[in-house]
């Protein structure tokens, strides 16, 4: 996934919330709605998430150092981990204490029509930010449903910005359920309600992204496909016969590593061995364009190895097998 994609969507977002989080707050004051509340507080959470992932794909561009060798890729997924503390704090937790509040002293709504004029508004917003953002996914989504997009995607932009996207158009579903049915039967508690629907679901989402990014931070490996590839292009059948195990790690969504202990003829000598590996790593770099680091180490095929398959318990050099109990 381009972090030009990621880019064009989180601006389109940010400029959307921004405009909509002001509106929000307009009706709020005009109105007294809880719901706007909670939706403009939401709004201004969304939009400094979004300045978040932009910080975020800028300090990822750092060159690599001594102390940091593999570069800064992973900040990408730092930033985007934040953005789920942030949705889960500042706007899930607080529309739930402002929806508590509201149900327990419920009052009237006044100007009724502010907020509903602004909850429109924001839809249609909302519908253009939700749109760029699934154009730009839709160019590297392939095959792929849109729950699988957002597991399996290694760069944490569009993710992100879907899923803010969907909730925030939910939200905004609720807000105006809310705010109508509380005009309609003259009783705030729906309003209050809302706004605790609202709450509930930022929060959800929130969850969600947590789980994704936290798995992002551990360290992905590349995908089936790029696996695949990697191995094929590793083989040349004449001094590398085989691929006895691999390991493959994602510094950043742009950004893989490659380990892998390759099968070489027993007579063959060690510039042949060299000149094979380095022939290997162009190979690699050519099917898969976006392997940065290669760690090819040479031995003589063993059956015993090979049945050891990706288990890092049982390959040479991983960690013990934990004894049964």
């Amino acid at each position: 996934m381009s972090a030009s994609g990621g880019t064009k969507a989180i601006v389109a977002a940010l400029g959307a919330n921004l405009s909509i989080a002001v509106a929000k707050f307009v009706a709020f004051l005009f109105s007294g709605s809880s719901s706007m509340l909670a939706e403009s507080v939401h709004s201004l959470a969304d939009s400094g998430n979004q300045g978040l992932l932009l910080l975020g794909g800028k300090k990822a561009q750092r060159e690599a150092t001594p102390q940091h060798p593999f570069g800064y890729g992973r900040e990408r997924y730092i930033y985007a981990f934040l953005v789920s503390i942030v949705l889960f704090s500042v706007g899930g937790m607080f529309a739930v204490y402002e929806g508590y509040e509201k149900v327990k002293h419920p009052h009237s709504l006044d100007n009724w029509y502010w907020p509903v004029g602004v909850l429109v508004f924001a839809l249609i917003a909302e519908g253009y930010s939700f749109r760029t953002a699934i154009k730009e996914s839709n160019q590297t989504r392939g095959v792929l449903s849109w729950t699988q997009f957002i597991r399996r995607a290694k760069a944490p932009e569009l993710p992100v910005v879907l899923l803010e996207d969907f909730g925030a158009l939910i939200g905004l579903v609720l807000a105006l359920g809310g705010v109508g049915l509380a005009v309609a039967t003259d009783n705030g508690v729906w309003d209050g309600i809302g706004t605790l629907c609202i709450g509930t679901l930022l929060i959800l989402i929130a969850l969600v992204l947590a789980a994704e990014t936290k798995s992002l931070l551990l360290g992905e490996s590349a995908g089936t496909e790029e696996v695949d590839k990697i191995k094929e292009a590793i083989v040349d059948h004449t001094t590398v016969t085989s691929v006895i195990h691999m390991r493959t790690l994602h510094l950043g969504p742009e950004e893989l590593l490659v380990a892998a202990k390759i099968a070489v003829q027993h007579d063959d000598t060690a510039a042949e061995v060299a000149r094979a590996i380095n022939a290997a790593e162009v190979r690699i770099r050519e099917a898969v364009p976006i392997v940065r680091v290669i760690y090819l180490e040479p031995d003589i095929y063993s059956e015993a190895e090979a049945a050891a398959g990706e288990d890092p318990r049982a390959t040479p050099g991983g960690p013990s097998p934990v004894p049964d109990h």
